[in-house]
Formats: structure tokens, C-alpha cells, sequence
């Protein structure tokens, strides 16, 4: 297998736009969550959300092609040019054959789609747009990111709920690996933060109640938490094989070692409670390559804030890493600044590993107030700022469906 590097980054996230911005915000902690006002929320259980701010989509997208996208396809453009840019993958430095992108979505784009229901509604078929199909669509941001590069390899979206951007890194990698590829933009962005949405999660049950309170309401571990806080956002990584990067001059970020996928075949929603399906993709993560598993020193946790979520998670990561034994890493969650990305999630959280591994520090678990005693024998991160340097870490993502997967990077 060939080894595979992180050679470019883009973020926009509820607490920052870019990553120079999501260091600083990573490392203060700074909080992403407030009332939802994308839509007068007043009607809704859940009221709060992580929204994206000071977010200009003109300096990434040219006005007419933003018109001409959802919101989750915008921001998905935007963060592959902050990662193309980094990478140098504007100067078109690359075999376009052996380039490709997997940039998915969990929901794609729904609030066009609810837009276009209502006109239908009041105004009929004749007045629906020519552009809610290629708008609604969940593969159309990876495509739009090809066409904007020139790439002319493997394009397509992974849609498996809550883990669909790290689904897309894991399988972009692979292809480098295995030699399909030299290069491929990879991770995912959702803009699900609609009416209909919000109340479907909230119908569930699954979401923070804590209107009074935003920015303590993801509060993942904590044995106060009431479920998780939707977000929107998006996260784009370019991965080369060392021969590209070495041949273009890239600038390493962080080596991926490891991938691995797995479904619970459990229950629609509800995570296997033993965690089951869970470790078998951390597993296999940990052994595609023999990494030795002493060596990994923190863990991005999936970390929803959700009663179930967070004890399967955990129950998960004791049957890899044991009762006693094998030395814990330190775990976090970024989710307890910015919210739950859906289908971004798992590159957000990743993005955030590599940052903190770049830099030495972990950033805080805001909220993280009593450790549920279910949860007890692990090592979480405080509710600060630590220094601490990270040579190897795993980042976890769990989708709706029982479809899980885990990657383990190592500092550059």
C-alpha cells in the first residue's frame, strides 16, 4: 500500500470561517451555538443550532453560480477552494486522470427542496425551478468541485447519514493507497438547518432542549446532556500519494494510516448499545496497517451529546482498548463548540485532529461539567485548553442506519 498524506484544508465551521480562524477557535474554545434565526424557529421544540457567520460565499463562488446552488453545495465549494488553495491545486499541478473528489452530504440540499415545495404549493408546477433537481441532489457538490479543477477521476458522494465526510476521506484514501489514484479532494457539507428538518429531528426526540442556555447545550459526556445540537458547516481535504506530493511540493499536514467501516445491522436509529458495530471500524482502522495501538494518544470522538450515542461510543472504545491494560487517549469532542454537522461531521472532526496535532494542544470539551458515571475510566479532555502533543489519533463518525467508520492519523 502507498502512503497518504493530508496536503490541503478548508473549514467553515459555526465558530469560524477557515482554518486559521478554527485554530484560534479550537483552542479558546470558542462556542458556535445560538438561537436559530435562518428561519423564525419560535414554533419549534428545538430552537438553538449552530449556525455558519460572517460567511461571504462570493469570495469563493462567483454570484451567478451561487444562485444557482444550495446552501450546502455553496459552502462545500468554498472549503474545497480553501483546501485547493493550500494545496496549490489551482495551478492544475496534477495528472487529471488520477484526480478525483468524494465530497458528500448526509440530507444534500433540502432547503432549496422545502423552498421549491411550498411554490409548488401555492403556485403550481409552472413555477417550480429548473435548478431543484441539480440543487436537491446530494452527489452535485462533488461533481461542481470537479468541474471547477478539472478532475477527471473517481466523483461521486457517499450519503450514509452522520458519518457520509468520513466515509469520503476513508474511501478516497483507499483509492490512493491502492494505487487508483494520485490525488483526491475529499470530506463533505450539510445545510440542513430548515423547518422541516428541525422538527423531524426534534420529533425524535434527539435534539437539545436547552433553549434558555445554546452554548451549554452540546455538552457530550456530561450526564446532564439532553441530545444534540444541529449545525451546518462543511470540510474539504486534498490526500496525495508521497509520489505527488513530493513530485508538486506539497506541504504535508498529517499521514493517514488507517480506515475502517462497519454497520451495526442494529436498529434504524439507535446505536447498538454494546458499541459493537462501533469498535469492529475502529478495529479494523488500527489494523489495516498493524498500527500499534499503545501508540495512539487521542481520539475526536463521534460525541453526540446524546444520552445512547455517547455510552455506545465509549462501550466501543473499551472493547478496543480494554478495561485496564493498554494506556487511554485522551478523548474530546469538537461537537461541544460547534454542533452536529451531520453529513460534515466526520471531516470537521478530523480537520480538527490534524490541527491540534499540528500544534500541540487539545482543545477543551466545553460543557463537560460531571462525567456520566456510565462513562467512568476514561481519559476526557478538560474543559480547557491543554497543551499536548499528538502523534497518533482516531476520528470517529456513526450515521442513522447503523453505518459507522473510523480513520487514524499520524502527525506529519
Amino acid at each position: 500500500m502507498k502512503r497518504v498524506f493530508v496536503t490541503g484544508m478548508g473549514a467553515i465551521t459555526p465558530n469560524a470561517v477557515g482554518i486559521e480562524d478554527f485554530t484560534t477557535a479550537l483552542k479558546e474554545g470558542k462556542n458556535g451555538i445560538g438561537p436559530t434565526t435562518i428561519f423564525d424557529a419560535s414554533n419549534q421544540t428545538a430552537r438553538i443550532s449552530g449556525q455558519v457567520k460572517n460567511f461571504n460565499p462570493e469570495l469563493y463562488v462567483n454570484k451567478k453560480d451561487a444562485k444557482r446552488h444550495d446552501r450546502y453545495a455553496v459552502l462545500a465549494l468554498a472549503a474545497a477552494r480553501m483546501a485547493a488553495e493550500q494545496a496549490k491545486i489551482t495551478e492544475k499541478n496534477f495528472d487529471p486522470e488520477r484526480a478525483g473528489v468524494i465530497v458528500s452530504t448526509g440530507i444534500g440540499g433540502i432547503t432549496f427542496f422545502e423552498n421549491e415545495h411550498k411554490t409548488y404549493l401555492e403556485s403550481g408546477p409552472s413555477r417550480v425551478s429548473p435548478f431543484l433537481v441539480p440543487m436537491m441532489i446530494c452527489n452535485i457538490a462533488s461533481g461542481c468541485i470537479a468541474m471547477e479543477y478539472g478532475m477527471n477521476g473517481p466523483n461521486y458522494s457517499i450519503v450514509s447519514a452522520c458519518a457520509s465526510s468520513l466515509h469520503a476521506i476513508g474511501e478516497s484514501y483507499l483509492k490512493i493507497a491502492y494505487g487508483e489514484c494520485d490525488l483526491m479532494m475529499c470530506g463533505g457539507s450539510e445545510a440542513a438547518l430548515t423547518p422541516l428538518t428541525t422538527a423531524g429531528f426534534a420529533k425524535m426526540k434527539a435534539l437539545s432542549t436547552r433553549n434558555d442556555e445554546p452554548e451549554k447545550a452540546s455538552r457530550a459526556f456530561d450526564k446532564d446532556r439532553d441530545g444534540f445540537v444541529m449545525g451546518e458547516g462543511a470540510g474539504v481535504i486534498v490526500l496525495e500519494s508521497e509520489e505527488s506530493a513530493l513530485k508538486r511540493g506539497s506541504t504535508i499536514l498529517a499521514e493517514v494510516k488507517g480506515y475502517g467501516a462497519s454497520a451495526d445491522a442494529h436498529h434504524l436509529t439507535a446505536p447498538h448499545p454494546e458499541g459493537v458495530g462501533a469498535a469492529k471500524a475502529v478495529k479494523r482502522a488500527i489494523a489495516l496497517n498493524n498500527f500499534p495501538i499503545e501508540n495512539i494518544d487521542y481520539i475526536n470522538a463521534h460525541g453526540t451529546s446524546t444520552p445512547l450515542g455517547d455510552i455506545a461510543e465509549m462501550k466501543a472504545l473499551k472493547l478496543v482498548f480494554g478495561e485496564e491494560g493498554v494506556k487511554k487517549p485522551i478523548v474530546n469532542a469538537t461537537k461541544s463548540m460547534i454542533g452536529h454537522l451531520l453529513g460534515a461531521a466526520g471531516v470537521v472532526g478530523t480537520i480538527a485532529t490534524v490541527i491540534q496535532m499540528q500544534n500541540g494542544f487539545i482543545h477543551p470539551n466545553r460543557n463537560l461539567e460531571n462525567v456520566d458515571p456510565e462513562l467512568a475510566g476514561f481519559n476526557f479532555a478538560p474543559n480547557h485548553f491543554i497543551e499536548k502533543q499528538i502523534n497518533a489519533a482516531l476520528v470517529d463518525a456513526f450515521g442513522f442506519g447503523g453505518q459507522n467508520a473510523c480513520l487514524l492519523l499520524t502527525k506529519a
